[in-house]
């Protein structure tokens, strides 16, 4: 019977990547023995005896990590810990932006990120992406209406009428489309940007207006992400988007490209146009955002309007985001189980999501991120 350990996140994560009622699935389908660190859902709402009630171990100082096949987590441990030479572990690393932490991880067997699962149908069921971008999305517009100092919607009074508010959406991924269903849903009149021509149809099916720049590039072969622009591109894009933020109530920039930085797109003199009152809220802010002022994980206000730079908007949507998670996790290690049994090899799910194995970087988009000097040898 295979082994394996839910960790305790850092202070300032609030979801765990195992819940109660998926712990059991994992017991009874996969017939795993679930050992959880003590406290691990505890922020998300789900306490230890939860945990044993559906018949999982609750691990005390991490004292049965040695003995683990599997280990799995949403970020990777900040504190050391000591495993199995054979265990595998199943994360989000986000390793083709933060490919400088691989140096300190020489001494793993296999490590998975699940961040990078390919485009697929078959591997919906484990997009962790997807589904932290969804919840991002809502809750960005969520938050930018509390701090918002006038309402979304259009309202009628014996006073007389409230106009309702303009929201821009940057980027119509899937944090950007739910960001807009949400805003429609609120009230607002929303116009949305994305590079990609394919996303106008997206975006006005869920009643926005989409503006568009010509002559953008689009790569088949991004996975759906957007690509870096021409320089006379960017510039048309400049000025499209600087009429709009300008115009704008609240901002909602999702725009990312992995690996890279964040592309600016609203600049600082787009922000000085902007009215005292408005809200700019930046999901791109951990790759150093959208917004020539943001800061990660910061609340600033530049000429009266308030910026804030958070990527885990998702994580003040802990119980549900715990669910998500679960799933995706428990999904992907279906499949691996399924592979295992069947010695399957070069499956393209697991080929995507493993980066490390004995310590060496096998994962060759990720290869292509790290300097030759940091390679692990």
């Amino acid at each position: 019977m295979k082994k394996i350990g839910i960790l305790k996140e850092k202070e300032e994560e609030t979801r765990v990547c195992m819940v109660p009622q998926v712990v059991k699935k994992l017991i009874n389908e996969l017939k795993f023995e679930v050992y959880v660190e003590e406290n691990a859902g505890v922020k998300a709402g789900f306490s230890n005896e939860m945990y044993l009630n559906e018949g999982a171990y609750i691990m005390k100082k991490r004292e049965k990590i040695a003995e683990l096949d599997i280990l799995i987590f949403i970020n990777y441990p900040e504190s050391p810990f000591t495993c199995s030479k054979n265990t595998k572990q199943i994360g989000i690393i986000n390793p083709l932006f933060h490919y400088q932490k691989l140096n300190d991880l020489k001494n793993i067997y296999q490590l998975y990120s699940l961040d990078l699962m390919p485009r697929s149908t078959k591997a919906q069921a484990m997009d962790v992406l997807s589904s932290m971008a969804s919840l991002s999305g809502y809750k960005a517009v969520i938050k930018g209406a509390e701090k918002h100092i006038s309402l979304l919607p259009m309202i009628t009074t014996a006073a007389g009428t409230v106009k309702p508010a303009k929201i821009l959406v940057l980027g119509a991924g899937v944090a950007g489309l739910q960001a807009i269903a949400t805003a429609k849903r609120l009230g607002a009149i929303v116009n949305a940007f994305d590079v990609r021509k394919s996303a106008g149809e997206e975006v006005r099916s869920l009643g926005a207006n989409f503006i568009e720049v010509e002559g953008a590039m689009e790569n088949d072969n991004a996975g759906g992400y957007a690509v870096e622009q021409s320089v006379d591109y960017l510039e048309k894009q400049r000025l499209l988007i600087d009429k709009y933020v300008s115009e704008a109530s609240i901002v909602i920039a999702t725009a990312n490209i992995p690996g890279k930085r964040a592309p600016l797109l609203i600049e600082k003199q787009s922000i000085e146009k902007m009215k005292a009152g408005s809200v700019i809220i930046d999901l791109a802010s951990e790759q150093g955002g959208n917004c020539a002022y943001t800061k990660d994980e910061e609340e600033i206000v530049i000429n009266g309007v308030k910026i804030i730079g958070n990527s885990f908007l998702s994580r003040e949507l802990s119980f549900t985001a715990s669910n998500l998670l679960s799933t995706n996790y428990f999904n992907f290690l279906k499949h691996m189980d399924l592979i295992e049994k069947n010695e399957l090899i070069n499956d393209p799910i697991i080929d995507s999501c493993l980066i490390l194995e004995n310590g060496k970087i096998v994962h060759e988009r990720v290869l292509q991120f790290v300097d030759a000097n940091l390679q692990i040898k």
